[in-house]
C-alpha cells in the first residue's frame, strides 16, 4: 500500500519522514471497537485491497478530537461504498479508549463510534508515520499530532 497523500504535522521534517508515493508502514496493534469484542487486533496488511484513511489525533477526552472522530465515524458507510476503511490512532491505551467510547458525548466522552480506535501505547505507529511529538519540552510530548493519511490498496 502506498501513501497517496498526507496532511502532516507542522514540525520540522525528518530525513526519513513519509512522503507521497512511499510505502505506508505496516503495523499490528490493539484496537478498541464500540461493540464486542471491545478489544481486537488490527494488522494493517489485512486492509490491503481497500483504500484506507488513517488519521491521528492527540488524546482522548479532549474537546476538539470528538468532532473529527464523530465526523469520520458518521461517514464510514459512505467510505465503505468506495472500498475505503477508516482507522483512528492515538497514543492512549485501550482502556482509555474503552472508557471514552463508554462515556456519553454530553458528558465529555466520545460515545459509540463505527470505526476502530488504535491504542498506540508503544508510540511506534505514530513515530513511523511522523506524527509523534518527541520534544520533551512540548506540552503534548508523547502524543500524536493531528494528521490524515490516505493509503491506496
Amino acid at each position: 500500500a502506498l501513501l497517496a497523500a498526507s496532511a502532516a504535522a507542522a514540525s520540522p521534517r525528518a530525513a526519513d519522514a513519509l512522503v507521497p508515493r512511499q510505502r505506508a508502514p505496516d503495523f499490528t496493534a490493539t484496537v478498541v471497537n464500540s461493540a464486542e469484542p471491545f478489544f481486537s487486533t488490527l494488522d494493517s496488511r489485512d486492509l490491503r485491497g481497500s483504500w484506507e484513511v488513517l488519521f491521528f489525533y492527540p488524546f482522548d477526552f479532549t474537546f476538539v478530537c470528538p468532532t473529527e472522530i464523530v465526523a469520520f465515524s458518521n461517514a464510514v458507510s459512505e467510505f465503505a461504498k468506495i472500498n475505503t476503511k477508516v482507522v483512528a490512532v492515538s497514543t492512549d491505551s485501550k482502556f482509555t479508549h474503552l472508557q471514552w467510547i463508554r462515556t456519553a458525548r454530553d458528558q465529555g466522552g466520545l460515545g459509540p463510534v463505527d470505526l476502530p480506535l488504535v491504542a498506540d501505547v508503544s508510540k511506534d505507529i505514530s513515530r513511523a508515520y511522523g506524527m509523534l511529538i518527541e520534544d520533551d519540552k512540548d506540552e503534548l510530548y508523547g502524543a500524536a499530532l493531528r494528521g490524515v493519511f490516505i493509503i491506496d490498496p
